[in-house]
């Protein structure tokens, strides 16, 4: 999309996404200015919508097979793990790992990159994964560092989540070429989103988000890595962070795949394929922004994390939940919009004290932070408060 043209919002006419998501960038050079590239919606369709409709011609019995050839080829006899399993112990986890120890008898180790800061309920799902019978690595980073990257990129970059994204994209392959396992395998598929940003594309392929040559080119927060240490975050404190220096050769020999593409699943049914199996909750209440109770549970900035989206772009965590249902013929674009008028945007207050606490900063200091990041083509003020100027339900 030519950034000329972002200021003008359109809508999938299919479903209720819009040209303002975000593609995903390449998360360590993130900088104020680095939010640019956006969804294109050729002939008003998205790219999530477009590859719907592709999924009515696959042959998933074949798409299966192919897996499990994958799978041969990488299953191990000597008891050593054959396949890394990123995930938290939510629907999409349960499911995945379940199906691949014990429909296809692989041997998996679970990895996790810790929340900020962990809901009750997502400990809870945390630990019912693990007594499924799976074996975890539980990585917790540095709390004194991960608050200061944090609220870096709160202020910076109004991105609160970027530490954790940063840290669990390098989680695995530095996990998967330190342990010598070959095969990682995600429960989840950006491009049914309709965004690239995630580190490998349908057919595998990685990108260079994953390691690096010169440390010049890294940012975080939104501070280049050489004004950190005013910070009072070192070098050393960032390695978990980090891409993989000069290991391209080595990140290539990986075989990594996205589920999704060999089998036809939704959120929906995962969640009912959890609650079958394991011990996993729902909120006992509708997550805040959205109308769902089942995603992005374990973490208290998650709500934050989807209303800052709102703010940067319009759109919010009810028109990714809404959209995606169309897209499975759970609900109608109707429906959708309708959804997403109601529960888009919804101000992050449950946990809204702790997350202050959290990024030491005040409640001032939060709604200036938050006003700074509104684009003018998307925000108007007038004596009720912030209003969008496009939205799916202005004609």
């Amino acid at each position: 999309m030519n950034e000329k043209s972002i200021d003008k919002v359109i809508f999938c006419t299919k479903c209720v996404e819009s040209n303002q998501r975000y593609m995903g960038s390449i998360q360590h050079l993130d900088t104020k200015d680095n939010f640019k590239q956006r969804t294109s919606l050729e002939d008003g369709v998205c790219g999530a919508c477009k590859y719907f409709e592709e999924k009515k011609n696959i042959n998933w019995q074949d798409r299966e097979k192919e897996l499990v050839e994958i799978l041969d080829k990488h299953r191990k006899t000597d008891g050593s793990y054959d396949v890394l399993l990123p995930g938290s112990g939510g629907k999409d986890s349960i499911f995945l790992s379940h199906i691949l120890k014990y429909k296809y008898k692989m041997n998996p180790l679970t990895i996790t990159w810790a929340p900020h800061i962990y809901t009750d309920i997502g400990w809870h799902n945390f630990k019912a994964w693990q007594r499924m019978g799976f074996n975890n690595e539980l990585h917790t980073p540095n709390p004194l560092i991960h608050k200061k990257l944090t609220k870096l990129a709160f202020t910076n970059l109004l991105h609160p989540f970027q530490p954790f994204v940063i840290g669990q994209t390098y989680l695995a392959p530095k996990l998967a070429l330190e342990k010598k396992i070959d095969l990682i395998i995600y429960g989840d598929a950006y491009f049914e989103k309709g965004v690239g940003g995630n580190l490998y594309n349908i057919s595998g392929h990685k990108n260079k988000a994953l390691f690096y040559s010169n440390s010049e080119d890294l940012y975080f927060g939104g501070v280049h890595i050489s004004e950190l240490e005013k910070y009072d975050i070192s070098k050393r404190d960032l390695f978990p962070y980090l891409p993989l220096k000069n290991k391209e050769d080595e990140i290539n020999k990986l075989t990594v795949l996205n589920l999704p593409f060999y089998l036809n699943y939704n959120p929906q049914s995962n969640f009912y394929f959890a609650s079958e199996h394991s011990e996993f909750k729902v909120n006992p209440y509708r997550s805040e922004g959205t109308y769902t109770k089942y995603s992005s549970l374990d973490d208290k900035l998650d709500n934050l994390h989807f209303y800052t989206w709102f703010i940067k772009t319009g759109r919010g965590r009810a028109t990714e939940d809404a959209a995606l249902e169309v897209r499975n013929k759970i609900i109608t674009r109707e429906e959708a919009i309708a959804l997403v008028k109601k529960y888009d945007g919804e101000f992050p207050k449950r946990y809204f004290k702790e997350i202050l606490d959290y990024l030491q900063i005040s409640e001032d200091e939060f709604v200036k932070t938050i006003d700074s990041f509104r684009p003018d083509y998307l925000w108007k003020k007038n004596k009720d408060g912030w209003k969008l100027k496009q939205a799916v339900w202005i004609k």
